[in-house]
């Protein structure tokens, strides 16, 4: 996975909840939930854990 280290708007470091986030919502939490709990308050922060899609397995399959 490929996962933004900064906010793209901000440039608040996000990458670091990334995991945690991850991991809270697979086990049911909600996402609201577990951004409030990590700290993750501004709009534009949480839109890059929400929006974070894993495709560096899909990306593997393919050599150049």
């Amino acid at each position: 996975m490929i996962v933004p280290v900064r906010c793209f708007s901000c440039g608040k470091v996000v990458g670091q909840f990334y995991e945690q986030f991850r991991k809270r919502t697979q086990q049911g939490e909600k996402a609201e939930k577990a951004l409030d709990d990590l700290g993750v308050k501004r709009y534009c922060c949480r839109r890059m854990l929400l929006t974070q899609i894993d495709i560096i397995d899909e990306i593997m399959k393919y050599k150049v």
